[in-house]
């Protein structure tokens, strides 16, 4: 996954390598003035013994007899190493050479951050900030995504009810597909007071369905209605008795739900994210 950050003018990428954030070094470059090289920092010797702590610290394959030799000679003028040759005599994990598209030299967040100082100090805040901004992001969209998807999983396990329980054999596919449009509507009615065809009517202007546009707090209870009504299908309780029982569900958990301060919250992230789409 790849994601972008504007740091002092310069754009940035953000890339996840083995389930960990790699910032560009080589984007970040950028945002220096003059001819610099990510090697003139690394031959530094306080970067070489920064990156010494860091592998030691985080990389149990780490070759600490090439990492002496280059610590020896680190700071030398005749002293010079590339990135490649680094990661290839030490095996360090902190340094990354990427090909491709977003190709370069990416360094793990806490290394890139330190070579953010060796920019300007002002840079390396700024990058901090912009980057934990990213990140709050991305948490705000992944809760969206988890109550989507919570609600796509269970439906899977409600219409799968409905077919075990309410589909006599030898039927069409044309007439399943009326069985789950049913029953996807006894949940509308539930929670929404309208079936799917009533909402499009009264909405004709919007894309998608009734349940694209509704709130966080919305998805969780319809989540936690297919489960029950999936119960209540295996049970053998008639259509119209389950929908009594679930819409008076509907309404005591919406009432609770709307009242929960941390999912106001992520109503409103997914409200701003929804704008930005």
């Amino acid at each position: 996954m790849n994601g972008k950050i504007i740091v002092n003018g310069a754009e940035i990428t953000v890339t996840t390598i083995d389930d960990k954030d790699y910032i560009s070094l080589t984007d970040m470059l950028k945002a220096k003035d003059g001819d610099f090289f990510i090697s003139d920092w690394l031959r530094n010797r306080n970067t070489v013994e920064f990156l010494g702590i860091w592998e030691q610290i985080h990389n149990p394959d780490f070759n600490y007899g090439e990492f002496a030799t280059i610590r020896s000679q680190a700071g030398l003028n005749s002293y010079k190493i590339s990135i490649k040759e680094w990661v290839e005599k030490t095996n360090a994990i902190g340094l990354r050479a990427k090909a491709g598209r977003y190709g370069g030299t990416y360094a793990y967040k806490d290394i890139a951050f330190e070579f953010g100082m060796w920019i300007s100090p002002e840079f390396k805040i700024y990058l901090i900030k912009e980057f934990e901004r990213l990140k709050t992001e991305e948490m705000k969209q992944l809760g969206w995504d988890i109550k989507r998807n919570l609600a796509k999983i269970n439906y899977r396990i409600h219409t799968d009810a409905i077919k075990e329980n309410l589909i006599p054999p030898e039927l069409s596919a044309r007439q399943i597909s009326l069985v789950y449009a049913n029953e996807a509507d006894v949940l509308n009615m539930a929670l929404f007071g309208m079936t799917a065809k009533e909402w499009r009517d009264a909405h004709p202007d919007l894309k998608g369905n009734i349940r694209d546009y509704a709130n966080v707090s919305q998805l969780v209870c319809l989540s936690n209605l297919e489960n029950l009504n999936a119960v209540f299908i295996n049970e053998g309780i008639p259509q119209a008795e389950r929908l009594a029982k679930l819409n008076a569900i509907a309404i005591s958990q919406m009432k609770v739900l709307t009242e929960d301060h941390r999912l106001l919250q992520l109503d409103a992230a997914a409200d701003t994210q929804s704008k930005h789409d």
